[in-house]
């Protein structure tokens, strides 16, 4: 085998096509990365740090209908079908074991896969989590109120008030609206989980040479699924798996609610960086030193 990995595959497993890339040492641990968005992509976060990262052997995913994998085909996506697709790259692959490293959303489909194979991971390492939707859905609610100067008014009384037998209350998508009539998704997000100007231009240079846009088609499917409704935490007490933290202490959407219930609920050892929600912009060397603790550990 080479000292040394960098390939890049386009593959049709587990009944989709879906672009990956191996890079690094192969005879050092195995950490396949999942981005956030949903329907973001793997690109930026191996262009910010993955030099950093080369030590290990490194596996950047680009999800099911988002980034250079194959555009999405059907009308609904649930977090089963990332964890599947993950089993199939790894079985692809040939990694007995490696560590799910998950970004914001995806967070959940690391900790979801590691409650599915235990006995494939090693440890579920996840950065600035997004694990309670209905609760991120409030956050929004309120930074948005809070930053345009508008009363905040949870709707969440009046849908449960006027709820017909049967119906599931759909509180969090109701939230989200609310918040995005009152200031954009785009400046509302910036505002929750940037640091500095700085940081968030990074990324913004970093997207631009990938020329992938965001897939709203992955963003909508999820939707009609019900994924500002899905609530995590009652699955993390099923864990076996060691779970690690990373987080940004300037991060709204994750940061202090979203960890509390990986610490509560799974014992999670959490580090709090000062950054926003992409730690590697703005604390890079803390970022790969917590990573290496955990991983070398």
């Amino acid at each position: 085998m080479s000292d040394w990995l960098d390939e890049s595959y386009f593959e049709h497993l587990n009944g989709v096509d879906l672009y990956f890339e191996q890079v690094g040492n192969p005879g050092n641990s195995a950490v396949i990365y999942l981005h956030g968005g949903p329907g973001y992509n793997s690109f930026s976060f191996r262009d910010l740090i993955g030099e950093d990262l080369s030590r290990y052997q490194m596996v950047y995913l680009d999800q099911r209908g988002s980034g250079r994998s194959e555009e999405l085909k059907q009308d609904t996506l649930l977090i089963d079908d990332l964890v599947e697709d993950l089993e199939a790259v790894r079985s692809f692959l040939g990694l007995e074991t490696f560590s799910p490293l998950g970004h914001g959303f995806g967070a959940m489909i690391a900790l979801e896969y590691g409650r599915r194979y235990p006995q494939h991971v090693e440890k579920i390492i996840v950065v600035s989590p997004w694990i309670h939707m209905p609760e991120l859905a409030l956050e929004l609610l309120k930074s948005a109120s809070e930053y345009t100067g508008k009363p905040f008014e949870d709707p969440r009384a009046e849908i449960l008030k006027n709820l017909k037998e049967e119906e599931y209350p759909l509180v969090g998508a109701a939230r989200v609206e609310q918040a995005f009539n009152l200031l954009n998704a785009r400046d509302l997000l910036n505002h929750m989980q940037f640091k500095d100007v700085q940081s968030r231009m990074r990324l913004e240079f970093s997207d631009v040479e990938a020329q992938l846009l965001g897939s709203g088609e992955v963003q909508e499917a999820f939707v009609r699924a019900g994924l500002w409704e899905f609530e995590y935490p009652g699955f993390l007490v099923e864990q076996e798996c060691p779970i690690f933290a990373l987080v940004g202490q300037h991060d709204r959407t994750s940061y202090p609610d979203q960890v509390q219930w990986l610490e509560d609920l799974a014992g999670a050892e959490i580090t709090v960086l000062d950054a926003g929600h992409y730690p590697w912009l703005d604390a890079p060397e803390d970022f790969v030193e917590a990573l290496d603790r955990i991983l070398l550990d």
